[in-house]
C-alpha cells in the first residue's frame, strides 16, 4: 500500500512546482503579452454609411461651398443692382466662414474650394462690370470638368475607379474586376449627368441676360443637385461591388477623409 501513497504524494508535489512556475514565471508573460499587443498595429473602427457622409463634410460643407453664392444673388437685389457691394459682400461672407471652420479647427476642404471659386469670379465680373459675369467661372469649371469625367469613362479608365485604386492602394487592380469597372464607370457618368444638366439650364440663361433665373438655377443646381448626384453615384457603387468589397472600399475613403491611416 507504501507505493500508491508514494504517487499521490509525487503528483502533489508536482502539481506544486507546477503553480509555483507559473506563479514565477506569470510577470514576465505578462509583460510579453503587454509588449505584443503594443506592437500590433491597431485597426481603424468600421465605418458606416453615415461616417462616410459626415466624411465628406455633411450638409454643412455643402452650406460652405453654396452660401456665398446665394448671399451674392440677395445682395445684388437688395443693392438695387449694385455689383461692387454685392461681390464684396459675397466674397465677404465666404472669408467668414473660412475664418469659422478655422477657429474650431474643422476640415477646410470644401470652404476653402468656394472661397476661391467666389474671389475669382467676383474677379471676373468685376473686370467686366456685368453681373452675369459672375456665373462665368462656374460655367467653365462645368464644362471642363463634364470633359473630363466623360474621358475618363470612354477611354475605360473611369476617375472613380483611378481614385479609388490609389485611396485602397490597390492600383488598377479594379479594372480586372467587370462589375468594378462597371460600378466605376456609372458612378462617373453620374457626375457627367450633372455637369451636363447645368450646363444646358445655364448657358442659355448666361446668353439671354437672365440674372435671377440664372441665380435660382445656380443655387438650386448646386448644392440640393450636388447632394443628389452624391447619393446616386453613391447608390451606384454600393449596388455594384459585393459587400467585403464596398465596406473596404468605404472604411478607406472615410478614414482618408478623417485623416487617418489605416
Amino acid at each position: 500500500m507504501a507505493e500508491p501513497t508514494s504517487r499521490r504524494d509525487q503528483d502533489q508535489i508536482d502539481e506544486d512546482l507546477n503553480e509555483k512556475l507559473v506563479d514565477i514565471l506569470k510577470p514576465e508573460l505578462d509583460a510579453a503579452a503587454t509588449e505584443l499587443q503594443a506592437d500590433e498595429p491597431s485597426k481603424p473602427a468600421k465605418s458606416t454609411d453615415k461616417d462616410f457622409f459626415h466624411a465628406l463634410g455633411g450638409w454643412g460643407a455643402l452650406l460652405d461651398i453654396g452660401l456665398p453664392w446665394i448671399a451674392f444673388l440677395v445682395a445684388y437685389a437688395v443693392t438695387d443692382h449694385k455689383l461692387q457691394q454685392s461681390l464684396i459682400i459675397a466674397v465677404g461672407l465666404a472669408a467668414v466662414l473660412a475664418v469659422v471652420r478655422l477657429v474650431r479647427r474643422q476640415p477646410l476642404r470644401n470652404v476653402f474650394g468656394g472661397f476661391i471659386g467666389v474671389l475669382i469670379s467676383a474677379w471676373v465680373a468685376n473686370r467686366t462690370g456685368n453681373a452675369k459675369d459672375f456665373y462665368v467661372p462656374g460655367l467653365l469649371t462645368n464644362l471642363g470638368y463634364g470633359l473630363l469625367y466623360l474621358i475618363t469613362v470612354l477611354i475605360r479608365w473611369p476617375l472613380f475607379g483611378v481614385l479609388y485604386g490609389v485611396i485602397t492602394q490597390t492600383g488598377t487592380a479594379w479594372r480586372r474586376d467587370p462589375a468594378l469597372l462597371k460600378g466605376f464607370s456609372r458612378a462617373t457618368l453620374v457626375f457627367v449627368g450633372l455637369f451636363a444638366i447645368r450646363l444646358i439650364v445655364q448657358v442659355p440663361l448666361y446668353f439671354t441676360g437672365s440674372l435671377n433665373a440664372l441665380g435660382i438655377a445656380k443655387i438650386g443646381l448646386g448644392l440640393p443637385f450636388y447632394a443628389l448626384a452624391i447619393w446616386l453615384a453613391y447608390a451606384v457603387l454600393r449596388g455594384s461591388m459585393p459587400a467585403e468589397k464596398w465596406d473596404e472600399a468605404r472604411d478607406s475613403i472615410t478614414h482618408l477623409l478623417r485623416g487617418n491611416k489605416k
